[in-house]
């Protein structure tokens, strides 16, 4: 298999939802169940970076120089642009913080905190912060024989979560988090994937169902209910439905939605500031407030998809060259697919 084209339509339901989320806050609406975008992610991660190291030569630096190459260049150049919104425009970045500590420390995945949880310039870049200390994880974890990988991965991110029960608040016990567990789940899931499990199509479809019935029901639940449970587990029922079902049945993927999920990251990266922008322009020609929501949306995640084409893409290419089209690819996925 050359391809997992459901990865590539839940990224761009996980970007779009995000989206659509900031959206509805902007305009008080009920979406908040759309910030479980996030929690898709952090499955996808854990189950991408799995299947397409598994079964190959192990390098470490190799593995964590292009992580960083593919995270880091576009997040910066958000960042330097955000900071430069803030300090133009503050009063159309509200809830942003900026300083030169906040300013360096979010370069560096290490922002401030604000309410005992991590508050980079890139609001929505904190999901990047725990992203990075994943990578860090699994790099060291490649080290190690093949046979060890798993069991040692899994563990350390279980032992990770314990010691947050132990930190004082403060910015070790922000990192370990519980909603660390959800790049577990994705681990497990790329492993049973991998090995060869099988989930009749029916049945794959009716955990979908329970997902985003769960993530749809996560509203009545109590607040004070951990992440990983209210939406992490949901998101990791829905990643899983979809892979297994795609095996039991592949299917011929449509263009927009491969294309967002391709552009998912642009999207995510983006689009608080090009929602200021777009909303900045829809306020300017006077459109009328019952279509404003709806055509910041679209124009949100339009003109950030245009970014990745403009920025992202030839970025990326400069950065990580095409191979010769002979060269045998990974059975695992596509370039496309396997890039966050």
């Amino acid at each position: 298999m050359t391809s997992i084209h459901s990865i590539q339509y839940l990224r761009a339901l996980a970007a779009c939802a995000v989206v659509f989320f900031h959206v509805s806050e902007q305009f008080g609406g009920p979406f908040d169940v759309g910030a479980a975008g996030v929690d898709i992610f952090f499955v996808i991660s854990g189950f991408i970076m799995w299947v397409t190291t598994a079964g190959r030569p192990a390098d470490p630096w190799r593995f964590m120089s292009r992580r960083i190459t593919r995270i880091v260049p576009l997040y910066w150049i958000v960042t330097l642009l955000t900071a430069a919104g803030v300090l133009i425009k503050p009063q159309f970045f509200y809830g942003h913080f900026l300083s030169a500590a906040n300013f360096a420390g979010s370069l560096f995945f290490v922002p401030v905190l604000q309410d005992d949880a991590l508050h980079p310039v890139v609001i929505q870049g904190w999901t990047l912060c725990y992203e990075m200390m994943f990578y860090v994880v699994f790099s060291l974890v490649l080290f190690l024989g093949e046979r060890w990988r798993f069991g040692v991965l899994v563990g350390a991110l279980v032992a990770i979560v314990v010691l947050h029960f132990a930190f004082p608040p403060g910015r070790a016990r922000a990192f370990t988090d519980p909603v660390v567990l959800e790049f577990a789940a994705g681990v497990v899931v790329g492993r049973w994937w991998l090995q060869g499990a099988r989930l009749p199509f029916g049945a794959a479809l009716a955990m979908a169902g329970a997902g985003f019935l769960m993530l749809a029901a996560s509203p009545l639940v109590e607040a004070d209910m951990p992440r990983v449970l209210c939406w992490g587990l949901p998101a990791t029922l829905i990643v899983a439905s979809a892979v297994f079902a795609e095996q039991a049945r592949p299917f011929r993927p449509a263009a927009l939605p491969s294309f967002l999920g391709d552009a998912s990251y642009s999207i995510y990266l983006w689009h608080v500031v090009v929602g200021v922008l777009t909303t900045g322009v829809v306020l300017r020609i006077g459109l009328p407030v019952v279509f404003q929501p709806a055509t910041i949306l679209v124009g949100t995640i339009a003109f950030s998809a245009v970014l990745y084409l403009v920025v992202e893409k030839p970025l990326v290419a400069l950065l990580h060259p095409q191979r010769p089209k002979g060269v045998v690819k990974t059975r695992s996925a596509a370039a496309a697919g396997a890039a966050e």
